[in-house]
């Protein structure tokens, strides 16, 4: 008795284990779902802002809302293409964390640009964007750069494979269609074999070729071919009697 309700016990410890493991997952799943949809909405959010302050407001501060706008749309597509590409090909390892190390400069850049924005200084400001606009640029650059390649690497496998697929396909189609190829000339028909011999008619062939001998034979007053010279004598036969010369 004290052996069930100790497995018992066990047992019932376990399922409470698994159940607030389980709990701490979903929850956690949960925080992590909320925590991404509100990042995405706030970014979108921003992003728009940008977008309409670019469009309204004049001079400095438009400046500034379109380099923000155009770095954060050019690293958030290289994030997004490089980690889609790596998921497939190992060998991105390296650009992502290359990537990494230009994201550092690239939220570095866009912090500073956040900052300048409430920069009551427009002088100062404006003295300042040149130098801003080339470090975006260098930034927004190098962030194309490996998006495109790495963009170019996935359609190159992609063109390969389809080659491969082509040539597999074309082979097996050829396979497929290998009787066309074939000579399908007709061989001529066989001869017909001669019929089965029959005994009948070969006994009546041999009948009528020895019949003529065979009544020759018989009847000994018939004229022979044999010339007179020639012919046999017989003892019962009589001497023929010379001619009368008177």
């Amino acid at each position: 008795m004290e052996a069930f309700v100790t497995v018992f016990a066990v047992l019932f410890l376990l399922f409470v284990v698994l159940g607030a493991y389980a709990a701490v997952k979903a929850v956690g799943a949960a925080k992590r779902g909320v925590d991404r949809t509100l990042t995405e909405a706030r970014r979108a959010v921003e992003d728009h802002t940008l977008r309409a302050r670019s469009f309204a407001q004049p001079g400095p501060a438009g400046e500034l809302a379109r380099l923000r706008l155009a770095l954060r749309t050019s690293m958030r597509a290289t994030q997004d293409a490089l980690h889609a590409s790596a998921q497939e090909d190992e060998s991105l390892k390296e650009s992502l964390a290359l990537f990494r190390r230009l994201s550092a400069h690239g939220h570095e850049l866009d912090a500073e640009l956040r900052r300048l924005e409430s920069e009551p200084d427009r002088a100062r400001l404006a003295e300042r964007l040149p130098a801003l606009r080339e470090r975006t640029g260098r930034i927004t650059d190098s962030a194309d750069s490996l998006r495109w390649a790495a963009r170019d690497r996935a359609r190159r496998f992609a063109d390969d494979d389809l080659d491969m697929l082509s040539a597999e396909i074309d082979m097996e189609a050829g396979a497929l269609r290998h009787w066309t190829g074939v000579d399908q000339a007709a061989a001529p028909p066989p001869w017909p074999e001669a019929p089965a011999a029959d005994p009948g008619a070969d006994a009546a062939r041999q009948t009528r070729s020895e019949g003529p001998r065979q009544s020759a034979a018989q009847d000994p007053g018939r004229p022979s071919l044999t010339p007179p010279g020639r012919r046999p004598t017989y003892p019962w036969q009589k001497k023929a009697r010379p001619e009368s010369t008177t």
